[in-house]
């Protein structure tokens, strides 16, 4: 049977357990929504501003509906009073959650504290999170830091307006930022150095920027989800693997100055890290989790 036959086999095989579902009715425990079509659910309800159209969406079918994207049922909470009732009074119910196809490149979900179930470790990596990261004393180290960014990029936006040259808001923006998160965590600029370690930093940042943002079929339609037929698993799993190694890099240089004698501490989240690991002695904060956790904060920058 040629290729042909056997999607066009797929695409029936598709449409009968749509149909079916449709025939024994939405699940009485599922909140309204509107109505779908075969395969596709609401996906086409949605776009190329969903965050307008379920807006729109929950004036006819109230705060918390449900969405088929694809094969996948989605309850929608459209506000701020039912969402408090779920986040906070239901928790632990809504605790995990779905994990995309591309997060699962390098075994990120396993590692990566947002994707982990709750457990011992998920728990030792939030204290971190909340007491070395997120504390308002950490945040409040770092306005300087984030006005001296901010000026820079006026800077440069003035340069260019000096000499008639047009403005990528989004790429100063971008800019600025990988600058602010690589101070913070390394200690130095990665979007201006012309170091060769800093250069390599930048393109795969954006390549797992350019990853995140598309669209995956898969999410959508379980059943071609290990086949990657956009190869964004695959060149995903390459971007994480290049800034792992980079991590380690960087680690390695690290410790070698920390065993100098006249080394002093830069305070900033890598070396913050490191004297966790050194505590502990390596039980709960070993150094593949501490390269998630780097690779969680240049994700979400990414993002």
């Amino acid at each position: 049977m040629d290729l042909l036959s056997w999607l066009l086999c797929l695409v029936l095989l598709l449409v009968l357990v749509q149909a079916l579902y449709s025939i024994t009715g939405r699940s009485k425990k599922l909140p309204p929504g509107p109505p779908t079509i075969p395969i596709f659910g609401n996906l086409f309800q949605l776009g190329d501003k969903p965050h307008k159209s379920l807006a729109k969406l929950a004036k006819t079918y109230g705060d918390i509906m449900t969405l088929k994207l694809g094969q996948e049922t989605t309850i929608v909470v459209s506000s701020a009073a039912m969402a408090k009732e779920i986040l906070q009074k239901h928790d632990a119910a809504f605790s995990n959650r779905t994990i995309p196809d591309v997060i699962r490149a390098h075994q990120h979900h396993e590692a990566g504290m947002p994707w982990m179930p709750v457990s011992t470790t998920w728990r030792h990596l939030r204290k971190i999170c909340n007491l070395q990261i997120f504390a308002s004393q950490k945040l409040d180290a770092n306005q300087n830091l984030r006005h001296k960014k901010a000026e820079e990029l006026v800077a440069d936006v003035q340069r260019s307006c000096r000499v008639g040259e047009a403005v990528d808001i989004g790429q100063e923006a971008f800019k600025a930022t990988l600058n602010f998160m690589s101070n913070t965590i390394f200690s130095f600029d990665l979007a201006d150095s012309s170091d060769q370690t800093a250069q390599e930093f930048r393109e795969i940042v954006q390549g797992i920027k350019e990853e995140l943002g598309k669209p995956n079929f898969g999410d959508y339609f379980p059943i071609i989800l290990s086949l990657d037929l956009q190869g964004i698993r695959r060149r995903t799993t390459i971007h994480f693997g290049k800034l792992m190694n980079l991590f380690d890099r960087v680690i390695d240089k690290r410790l070698e100055l920390r065993q100098m004698n006249d080394y002093v501490s830069t305070n900033d989240l890598l070396d913050t890290l490191l004297d966790i690991n050194d505590e502990d002695n390596n039980q709960q904060l070993d150094r593949t989790l501490i390269n998630h956790l780097l690779l969680v904060n240049f994700n979400f920058f990414s993002s």
